[in-house]
């Protein structure tokens, strides 16, 4: 039999080698079909393939196997986590979303037979957004009063503002016409020209449908303001509409800004009070 010389992958020469031993290596996959083969005593180099004695053990090898791909991580799954994590900011919002996409990521990665990775991630955003779906009563619960508290009290400055601007407006009413209070039946038409805007008539609070949710103290209809005791009722609430007059039995009996009633006196100031106070408001100037 032969013996061979060898060409290597580090492109040195080994040899010569039995034929035995040749089929031994190509056996354990140290020479392949592109080996560089030389017969003993020969000058000329060749390739394992042209040696027809080798060629039904070339085809048996087994070629080294490829090194499996690494699996890709899902962007389901990320994005599930990401929003899930956003809900703290969101209150929850975002978590929805998280939920759904979480729930989609883990059926793919577990379908796609080792390509996508993930299920880890998948499920924590699946948690995480389950978590803060849950927590969505609960800060709903704690927001809302504290939203009906801010616009409540958003009103009630609306209304005190409101009231001022009506006492400024008979004020100036008063200046223009020989220091005289308007007439009681008809205060809004007269003081209107001096009040800016008819909106300041509207107390934010009220649900009437009228042009005006307060009245005019009866008693000053017409009065020399200097005559005046300055701490006399002008202006309360009430829900008689436009131009209504009158005394303390035109008061709302409800108050409509958390238990306190909003008055405007003679001098132009104006104050919240509550039920029990009513008694000690002065009418009669």
């Amino acid at each position: 039999m032969a013996n061979y010389n060898i060409i290597g992958r580090d492109q040195k020469q080994y040899g010569p080698i039995a034929e035995a031993q040749l089929r031994l290596w190509i056996a354990e996959g140290r020479v392949n079909a592109q080996s560089k083969v030389q017969v003993e005593g020969a000058t000329d180099w060749k390739w394992l393939s042209d040696f027809p004695e080798f060629q039904d053990l070339l085809k048996s090898a087994a070629p080294p196997p490829l090194p499996a791909a690494a699996p890709k991580t899902s962007g389901l799954a990320v994005t599930s986590l990401v929003l899930g994590v956003l809900g703290v900011f969101t209150c929850g919002l975002t978590a929805l979303f998280g939920l759904i996409l979480g729930i989609i990521a883990m059926v793919k990665v577990k379908n796609s037979g080792g390509k996508l990775s993930g299920n880890g991630l998948a499920l924590a955003g699946v948690i995480v957004s389950a978590v803060f779906l849950f927590l969505i009563p609960i800060f709903a619960a704690m927001l809302l009063p504290a939203l009906a508290a801010a616009k409540q009290k958003a009103q009630n400055i609306n209304c005190v503002n409101n009231e001022k601007q009506l006492a400024l407006a008979v004020r100036i009413y008063s200046g223009d016409n020989h220091n005289q209070f308007p007439p009681a039946a008809t205060w809004c038409d007269a003081i209107k020209p001096f009040a800016g805007s008819e909106k300041i008539f509207k107390c934010p609070a009220a649900n009437s449908a009228g042009r005006c949710d307060y009245a005019f103290n009866v008693k000053l209809d017409g009065l020399d303001e200097s005559k005046v005791n300055p701490q006399t009722v002008m202006i309360f609430e009430a829900d008689g509409g436009w131009n209504a007059n009158g005394g303390p039995e035109q008061m709302i009996g409800k108050p409509r800004h958390a238990r306190m009633f909003v008055v405007a006196f003679a001098d132009g100031s104006v104050q919240q009070l509550r039920e029990s106070q009513l008694n000690t408001l002065r009418w009669d100037p």
